[in-house]
């Protein structure tokens, strides 16, 4: 079975407080609920701050892990626990999470048991761990965004843009965050303005700041180079 497999952890997790961790928690379970209804996903959280999806269309992996990575930088942190470095905790609302896009066969999948094996979780699982920060003396972030598969030139290809693409939402802000999300699920302007409460030329100018044009090229791209099973 040719599938994506996105995991990924939450970045600083460690440095944010008891009530904020628990906010992303309880934010994740909301997300995979969004986006199993809308993509049929199976989506997992492990130990409050990893996460795994099962996306059954594999052309739809980059959408929707913009869509979660712009979930997780528009969830408040409002708390800064004690012997906390700003740094760390800038780090969380500069790149909210990193992700790992893994495409490939799965030889085992049975979500009822929570089973997944195979090519594709072991492309994004190795991918997320190669570039864990915890516990490191001096944190530095390059990349958060991830593409890994059997085939080296689509790797290649993908790591160009799923950098640009992440250099783009590391300056978004929490509410470009919110429209970005929106908008990857399928809200038009109109429809975010209401659900945000805010005017439409506000939701057309968070759209254009956070470079909406050039992410909707970019998954359009990914969609038509991905082979579906």
């Amino acid at each position: 079975m040719l599938a994506v497999v996105i995991s990924g952890d939450i970045i600083a997790s460690t440095s944010l407080s008891d009530r904020d961790r628990t906010s992303i928690e309880n934010a994740l379970a909301v997300l995979i609920g969004d986006l199993k209804r809308l993509y049929s996903i199976y989506g997992r959280v492990i130990k409050g701050d990893y996460i795994e999806f099962v996306v059954p269309e594999p052309k739809d992996a980059l959408r929707i892990a913009l869509a979660i990575k712009a979930f997780v930088k528009s969830t408040p942190v409002r708390s800064i626990p004690a012997n906390t470095k700003d740094s760390r905790l800038k780090l969380f609302k500069t790149h909210g999470i990193r992700l790992a896009i893994g495409y490939g066969d799965l030889s085992r999948y049975d979500p009822e048991k929570g089973i997944i094996d195979g090519e594709a979780i072991y492309y994004s699982g190795r991918t997320i761990n190669d570039n864990v920060t915890y516990n490191k003396q001096k944190v530095i972030i390059k990349n958060t965004l991830f593409f890994k598969s059997n085939d080296a030139e689509l790797n290649s290809e993908f790591d160009v843009i799923f950098s640009l693409l992440d250099t783009l939402l590391s300056k978004a802000t929490s509410r470009q965050c919110k429209v970005l999300y929106l908008k990857l699920i399928g809200f038009n302007e109109e429809a975010i303005s209401k659900e945000l409460q805010i005017y439409q030329s506000t939701v057309n100018q968070h759209s254009r700041s956070i470079g909406w044009n050039a992410i909707e090229k970019a998954v359009l791209y990914f969609e038509s180079r991905i082979i579906q099973p």
